[in-house]
């Protein structure tokens, strides 16, 4: 679950690591009275992906008015937050910029610091050979000496040697007294007059671990958000509420997109694999789901009717993995009540349904009552994506 900028640096401020004067506005006045106080400020868009530079969702101001003006545009931006906000900071007189962050390395199986002599847009393009790691050991205290020498050994001296020691032990720690997945400053910027100070931070937590962390999620209302950190959609907890009908099985969880194949997809998490599948094939998903379990056909009937009736689809695609826990006849029960239910004749809306699990026959006779051929398990998820997709071709 990742957070928001402003909120990553409050955590990061609480462990002494210098942030940029600012605060949050909601509204083009808010920030206007924030920016009176300082020569020059910078309104950042407070959204959960990355790139806002290039995108324009950072904005520099000289002054109240056109910090008005700047957070206006900004507060206007379409993204699922409520309520949508800006971060009006003071502008600081940047000599350089670095980059550090603490994260999971795949590769050694463990945390570490990552250190880089450059921050700042694109660092990611670094070469290989500039990037310092250093590892950390779970469940002990962060050792403070082997970040110095690893620092040192970088070519890092004197008062930043010390300083940015005591900012990579704060991200260590702060990485692991929230069981974050990833703590980043970037950049890290040396600041005329103030030192190294966090311009940017961003922070993932481990959506599994909240439940160690009442205190957080009460303070950032992250019980309210998706898994992704953002806040749902109106759709979405819709979804959300048909998925806790009953005990039985998964339909409801969802996310939603802009294209218009309506998805319900599944089986031991091939979810993805088809998503990407119809994508590739050409196909524009209206959502992403994971049904399975074997759900009851009065949830799979209420989650087939809020796709149609909300996403408004041009059709309905239904392809999972050979699942031998979920009754393929309850799964077309459930899609053709819910066409139904929606108005829709589900001949003319169920694109493709692959669905190979106990119960197939059934299934297959069921389906074909209501005019919808339904696939065999000679037929592969990417045949059935090319179908969704409206490619003919086999």
């Amino acid at each position: 679950m990742r957070l928001y900028e402003w909120e990553a640096k409050q955590l990061l401020a609480e462990r002494a690591v210098p942030v940029p004067d600012g605060g949050l506005a909601r509204s083009p006045g808010e920030a206007g009275a924030l920016a009176r106080g300082w020569d020059a400020c910078v309104v950042k868009a407070q959204v959960l992906h990355g790139g806002r530079m290039k995108a324009g969702l950072v904005q520099f101001a000289e002054d109240g008015a056109s910090a008005e003006g700047a957070a206006a545009g900004l507060l206007e931006v379409d993204a699922p937050q409520s309520p949508p906000s800006v971060l009006v900071e003071e502008r600081l007189q940047v000599r350089e910029e670095r980059f550090l962050a603490a994260l999971y390395d795949p590769r050694a199986r463990g945390p570490e610091i990552v250190y880089t002599p450059r921050g700042g847009i694109d660092v990611e393009q670094d070469a290989e050979d500039t990037v310092v790691r250093i590892p950390l050991e779970p469940g002990r205290p962060v050792q403070t000496f082997r970040l110095r020498a690893a620092l040192r050994n970088a070519g890092v001296e004197g008062r930043d040697l010390r300083a940015l020691t005591g900012i990579a032990a704060a991200v260590a720690q702060t990485f692991f007294a929230h069981d974050a997945t990833l703590v980043e400053i970037n950049p890290l910027a040396h600041v005329a007059g103030r030192g190294w100070v966090a311009l940017d931070a961003h922070i993932e937590l481990d959506g599994d671990a909240l439940g160690r962390h009442p205190a957080l999620v009460e303070r950032f209302e992250l019980g309210a958000r998706a898994d992704d950190g953002r806040f749902p959609t109106a759709i979405e907890q819709a979804a959300s509420k048909i998925d806790e009908l009953d005990h039985r099985g998964v339909a409801g969880r969802l996310v939603e997109f802009d294209g218009d194949i309506a998805l319900i997809i599944g089986g031991g998490g091939a979810s993805l694999t088809v998503f990407d599948a119809i994508r590739d094939a050409g196909g524009r998903p209206a959502n992403y789901c994971e049904v399975g379990g074997n759900p009851s056909v009065a949830k799979v009937s209420a989650f087939t009717r809020l796709l149609l009736e909300q996403l408004s689809p041009s059709r309905l695609a239904v392809v999972m993995n050979v699942v031998s826990n979920t009754r393929a006849d309850l799964v077309a029960r459930g899609v053709v009540q819910g066409c139904i239910d929606a108005g829709r004749d589900p001949a003319d809306t169920i694109a493709v349904f692959r669905v190979p699990g106990a119960w197939e026959a059934e299934c297959h006779e069921l389906l074909a009552d209501y005019g919808v051929q339904a696939l065999g398990r000679d037929v592969g998820i990417d045949a059935a994506a090319r179908l969704a997709a409206g490619v003919t071709t086999r």
